[in-house]
């Protein structure tokens, strides 16, 4: 039997350096050449090899937790889960029992309103019923009372006027006896005059020779003169355009007016028209009007009218009249005077003052007859400033009259306003209810939707299993399973 020779191959191999036979011994205290690398192999096998033992002993013991805890959790979710639907049962119940007091409180509300409204009805009804025999009592006796009054005032006015007439009447008899007699007196004075004069041109005979003389020379050299102005004037026109000749018509008027205002119309107002018609687009000259203690008692509108004597085209005073006519209506005159210098060869404009009867107190005139023609117009309207005064008193009092028959109308009115708004309210007040019956049958629905979402969610809570907890949820599904295999 012999000793071999080895050396360590591995941790676990051991490599003969020689032949051996059966028998042959090793003796591990005799190897000398240790191979480092493969012992620090050995120790690290075995190092791994102990860790995955201790792995695999924590690996066991970490599932017994895990399993431990996972009955734990599954038992929580089980109590959890009885818990919830009984809390969600109790809640439906109670918000059910809570609906239920709240549509026994809003019908009883209901029945109250429509009671009270009912009510209200009815005494909104008497009130008005009520009020309107009332107002209408009031308005019979208003009236009455009106009726009266009129006819008193009626006489009354009728008293004065006839008074007031007789009164005028002896005044105007009166004047003209007054002027009758001022009219004789004059006649004598005349007849007085024309003896004297009588007696001086007999004994002026001697000197008529003379006399006729001297007016002779005087005429021619007034001739010559009146035809120098006339020169003198149609080279003025001449150099004016058409423009500047109407200008110097206006400017003429204007100062021939303002040399006698101060004493012949001092409450007057003479100006130009300088407010162009809106529907007409045209304006006249002149407006004048006068006054006596505030009241108008004449206004007259004046248009302008001249030309160049080369003018081709010659205007015709016809051609203004119904421009004129328009513009006295529309500015609220009563006359219309066309100022004119046109037509200069006819003799019919050329004798003073023209009326023309197609139109309204219109008339035709030359500049020259101007001012006077509005002292003539004016003076004969002062005859009639009394008769104007008494028109504005009886107009005020026709105006009462006016003003009792508005206070009527605006009872009618108010009356009318008055039932039309109790009309109206009772509709509201019918169409309230209807809105209140509405709203309730709407409470009374939803009511009812509640109860039925409540039954549903009965049924939807008695159908909970754990299928439908688990359903998409593959983990817990898995943990359930493994419990119920358990």
């Amino acid at each position: 039997m012999a000793k071999l020779t080895y050396h360590l191959e591995s941790e676990t191999v051991l490599v003969l350096n020689e032949d051996g036979k059966a028998g042959d011994t090793l003796d591990l205290k005799d190897e000398q050449q240790v191979d480092v690398s493969q012992l620090g192999q050995a120790v690290q096998s075995a190092f791994s090899e102990k860790i995955a033992q201790e792995k695999l002993a924590w690996e066991e013991n970490q599932k017994k937790l895990v399993q431990a805890q996972l009955d734990q959790e599954k038992q929580k979710a089980t109590f959890d889960l009885e818990k919830a639907r009984q809390a969600e049962k109790d809640q439906a119940q109670a918000d059910k029992n809570q609906l239920q007091e709240q549509l026994t409180e809003l019908k009883r509300q209901l029945d109250k309103v429509q009671s009270q409204a009912d009510l209200d009805l009815e005494k909104a009804k008497r009130a008005e019923k009520d009020q309107a025999q009332a107002e209408k009592a009031q308005l019979l006796e208003e009236l009455a009372t009106l009726k009266s009054d009129l006819v008193a005032t009626k006489k009354q006015q009728e008293s004065e006027a006839a008074l007031a007439l007789a009164q005028q009447k002896e005044k105007l008899q009166a004047d003209y006896q007054r002027e009758k007699d001022a009219a004789q007196t004059t006649q004598v004075e005349l007849e007085k005059q024309l003896a004297d004069l009588n007696n001086q041109v007999q004994n002026q005979d001697r000197d008529k020779q003379l006399a006729l003389t001297q007016v002779k020379t005087e005429y021619e050299g007034q001739l010559k003169l009146a035809q120098e102005q006339v020169e003198l004037y149609k080279d003025f026109k001449a150099k004016q355009s058409t423009k500047e000749i109407g200008e110097s018509l206006e400017v003429y008027a204007h100062q021939e007016f303002d040399k006698i205002r101060p004493y012949a119309f001092p409450n007057a107002y003479f100006e130009k028209d300088n407010e162009v018609s809106k529907e007409s687009g045209s304006k006249g000259d002149f407006i004048f009007r006068d006054y006596q203690d505030g009241v108008e008692f004449i206004s007259i509108m004046f248009d302008m009218k001249n030309e160049a004597d080369a003018t081709e085209k010659k205007h015709r005073n016809e051609d203004f009249f119904k421009e004129l006519d328009k513009d006295r209506r529309e500015k609220g005159t009563e006359y219309a005077v066309l100022v004119s210098l046109l037509e200069a060869d006819n003799d019919l404009y050329n004798t003073g003052i023209v009326q023309i009867h197609d139109y309204e107190k219109m008339y035709v005139i030359r500049p020259q007859f101007f001012v006077q023609f509005i002292g003539l117009l004016r003076n004969a309207a002062l005859n009639s400033v009394q008769y104007k005064k008494e028109l504005e008193v009886e107009r005020n009092q026709n105006i009462d009259i006016t003003n009792f028959e508005n206070n009527i109308n605006d009872f009618k009115e108010k009356f009318a306003k008055n039932y039309t708004s109790y009309s109206n309210n009772f509709q509201k007040a019918i169409e309230q209810i209807d809105r209140t019956i509405s709203q309730m049958e709407n409470i009374k629905k939803s009511l009812t939707t509640s109860e039925n979402q409540i039954r549903l969610a009965n049924n939807k809570l008695e159908d909970l299993k754990v299928d439908r907890l688990t359903k998409g949820n593959p983990t817990m599904r898995a943990k359930f399973d493994a419990l119920h295999d358990d």
